[in-house]
């Protein structure tokens, strides 16, 4: 009796696990909080401390006005490719484990599901590879891509094996052992086991420590998250040449947070300049 008792105890154990973890897959992972959070903290801090913070900053939101403010965001994105690449990483992961949770990777076995399988592990991925080679170089394009994919890889053999079952699988309902239905007859190789194990362990690293410290490193290295340019500037009567961060275009001129009056100025003529410092990164100071 008491051994039937402690195999019900974990029975009952595991399905409360299996349903824990297609909880958390169906909001994402911790990748969709950690996402949702940096894109609100990230591109605030990186404006506050470019500008100066406090008024500055609230004036550059204004003046940028709201179906803007994902450039800032962009632009940081644009001008790091290392951000950039983790951020691409991160994003496909929880994207393609998101879809999972909900059963868009088919986890039977035969060709066709293999064939289906292969094709959500792998196009995502080479498109993100595709478009961080076309802004960073094919290096970076590469390692991107093949990233995407190990960590992709991680997630299709936890749902094999039955490790993880998508959110229209009964955690309570038995399936033979040798049945491809849900996946559970599904054997990797000890190596492939170890392997999706680390990737779990990899995928909460990159998510939880090192895409919030790239953000916050890049919102406080002291570049200005869009381009610089020198205009001319007039103000009553008087007419100078000024350094402007560029917030929006009007017409043929710029809108702008002017470097040198510490103010939202409108600037014609402008031209742009190579160097996107605007001060000395955070850790120097």
């Amino acid at each position: 009796m008491a051994k039937s008792a402690d195999t019900g105890d974990g029975r009952s154990t595991g399905r409360d696990e299996e349903e824990s973890a297609r909880s958390v897959d169906r909001k994402g992972g911790p990748g969709h909080t950690v996402l949702l959070a940096l894109a609100l903290a990230v591109p605030v801090t990186k404006v506050a401390y470019t500008v100066g913070g406090g008024g500055a900053a609230r004036d550059v939101f204004v003046a940028m006005e709201p179906e803007n403010w994902p450039n800032v965001l962009i632009g940081m994105v644009l001008t790091d490719p290392l951000l950039a690449s983790v951020l691409a990483v991160v994003t496909s992961r929880v994207v393609f484990a998101l879809f999972a949770a909900r059963g868009a990777v088919p986890v039977a076995g035969g060709v066709l599901r293999a064939l289906q399988r292969t094709a959500l592990t792998v196009v995502n991925p080479v498109a993100t590879g595709v478009v961080d080679a076309c802004f960073f170089g094919p290096w970076w394009g590469l390692g991107t891509g093949l990233a995407a994919y190990a960590l992709r890889q991680g997630v299709v053999v936890e749902y094999r094996t039955g490790r993880r079952r998508h959110h229209g699988h009964r955690a309570g309902r038995e399936t033979a052992p040798g049945s491809s239905g849900d996946g559970r007859g599904y054997r990797p190789a000890p190596w492939l086991r170890r392997a999706a194990a680390l990737e779990q362990w990899v995928a909460l690293v990159l998510t939880a420590v090192v895409l919030p410290v790239l953000g916050f490193v890049s919102a406080l290295d002291g570049q200005a998250w869009t381009s610089i340019v020198r205009c001319r500037v007039t103000e009553d009567t008087r007419t100078e040449s000024n350094r402007l961060i560029e917030l929006s275009r009007k017409g043929s001129g710029v809108v702008g947070w002017n470097l040198d009056t510490e103010e939202v100025s409108d600037g014609v003529g402008c031209a742009g300049e190579e160097s996107l410092y605007v001060r000395e990164p955070w850790w120097h100071g």
